[in-house]
């Protein structure tokens, strides 16, 4: 835990001393704004929840959590710092977790910054603030595995580029799996005990779940494993990498 914490902190440090995090953080915030005023309709539905928010992250994430991620790694193999952070006296598995959990807590803190949406429902209205904060816990747990998924992506290439496009190529199949399309497409070719492990895997279903209340273990455990395969993968890619 003490060498994960070196690393959380190296990498927090290096968000903060550059204009990245700041300029993430303005954009993160605008688009969660604008999005949810005029695409989700926040004033005109008549309502003191945070539905038509927190319905919009699976997609506004899908943008903007490869941006994070994308620099994880191929950023390090362009510049060539890769063999240099594989030469401290660190494990593996505790880099690939130390820089994980900073880009996850800065995305975290994106998220929370958000705020002023939770109290704009509850001066307007008497909102039911467990979900709510189930909400914000199932956005994070999905932010994560977004991110997991982008860590191991930005391993493979020394491009950034190429890493942000496969991610949210990555991420939207994963988004995608459970919409009314993709099933009702399948719906006839495949047998229904297929259909529902596709459903399972789909993000979007997981998270509309968590974001009406029903925190489901279910849905924890997915997202959870999720971060944990692929941050195995990440693992593995960069010990081939570290090997080459």
């Amino acid at each position: 835990m003490r060498n994960i914490l070196i690393i959380f902190r190296r990498e927090m440090a290096s968000y903060f001393a550059t204009p990245l995090a700041y300029i993430f953080i303005i954009i993160f915030l605008v688009m969660a704004g604008v999005l949810t005023i005029f695409i989700g309709n926040f004033v005109g539905q008549g309502q003191a929840d945070l539905q038509s928010f927190f319905g919009l992250h699976p997609w506004f994430y899908l943008f903007l959590i490869p941006a994070l991620s994308m620099r994880l790694w191929a950023e390090e193999r362009k510049t060539g710092t890769i063999e240099l952070t594989m030469t401290l006296p660190l494990k593996l598995g505790e880099t690939v977790i130390g820089k994980f959990m900073a880009a996850w807590v800065f995305a975290g803190i994106a998220l929370a910054l958000t705020f002023p949406f939770w109290i704009t429902v509850n001066y307007l209205g008497n909102p039911d603030n467990g979900v709510i904060l189930t909400s914000y816990l199932g956005s994070w747990l999905m932010a994560g595995s977004y991110l997991a998924i982008g860590g191991f992506f930005s391993a493979l290439t020394r491009n950034q580029v190429i890493a942000f496009v496969v991610t949210v190529t990555a991420c939207f199949f994963f988004v995608a799996l459970g919409s009314a399309i993709v099933i009702d497409f399948l719906d006839g070719w495949l047998a229904d005990s297929i259909l529902e492990f596709i459903r399972y895997l789909s993000f979007l279903n997981h998270f509309v779940g968590i974001s009406k209340g029903v925190l489901d273990l279910r849905s924890i455990v997915f997202f959870v494993s999720i971060i944990g395969l692929f941050l195995t993968l990440n693992a593995i890619v960069i010990d081939r990498v570290r090997s080459s």
